[in-house]
């Protein structure tokens, strides 16, 4: 997804924003074989931090200035430095560290944008999260923790590590599923960008069935599917 925020970064110069996007990219993990089949990664590259190589390729083509830093988030580095938050995590620890962080009583983050998959299925959810910065919006979108909370459960996660085989983590994850959640998650920024109205703030995408779902910006469907994540716990 970090190799499409440039284009939004131009589109929003080119329309009179004064500075665009600033990005800061948190990433631990080094890059693997098995990441060059899925990843736009290079054999050279294999044990470089996989945040230091992309964020460097970008400020280099684009011009840019954006910062990379080679550790995972904690919850600590985010709760008052940044305006949106996306997260792209394999784990619901993970996931539940930026929810806590953003749903601080001192966090100003407008936005948290979390995007997420398993083998051929995955979502895409826009939210604002409960703090300081949102709590008297009304009209507030719900995050993906608020609508599925089961999703920063850690207890729940799947302790197995991926494999270094690049046809097993084929078989693992669909070699398009990121590109194509990236893709619509992307999309629903630049409507939001652009100041346009969002009817939907997120959406479901199944490549085996080929179907995409939309998430509606609307109080009744998410008091259903809270209704339905309570039941189901």
């Amino acid at each position: 997804m970090i190799g499409g925020l440039p284009h939004l970064h131009q589109a929003m110069l080119a329309e009179g924003h004064p500075d665009g996007l600033a990005v800061t990219v948190y990433d631990g993990d080094r890059i693997s074989a098995a990441n060059c089949v899925r990843q736009p990664f290079s054999a050279g590259e294999i044990g470089l931090f996989k945040s230091v190589v992309l964020i460097n390729r970008l400020n280099l083509f684009w011009g840019l200035e954006w910062k990379a830093v080679p550790q995972h988030v904690t919850g600590q580095e985010i709760t008052n430095n940044f305006d949106m938050v996306i997260g792209c995590v394999d784990t619901r620890a993970a996931r539940g560290s930026i929810h806590e962080a953003v749903t601080s009583s001192w966090s100003a983050t407008t936005y948290w944008l979390d995007v997420g998959n398993s083998s051929d299925t995955g979502q895409f959810v826009l939210g604002q999260p409960l703090n300081r910065a949102n709590k008297h919006k009304a009209a507030r979108l719900r995050t993906v923790s608020e609508l599925f909370p089961e999703i920063i459960d850690p207890s729940l996660d799947d302790d197995s590590q991926p494999s270094c085989s690049a046809a097993e983590a084929l078989l693992r994850q669909h070699a398009f599923i990121n590109q194509t959640l990236a893709n619509h998650a992307l999309a629903l920024l630049s409507r939001l960008f652009r100041g346009e109205p969002l009817e939907w703030h997120g959406g479901f995408v199944n490549l085996a069935s080929g179907s995409v779902v939309a998430l509606r910006a609307d109080s009744r469907v998410w008091r259903g599917m809270r209704r339905r994540a309570l039941r189901a716990a």
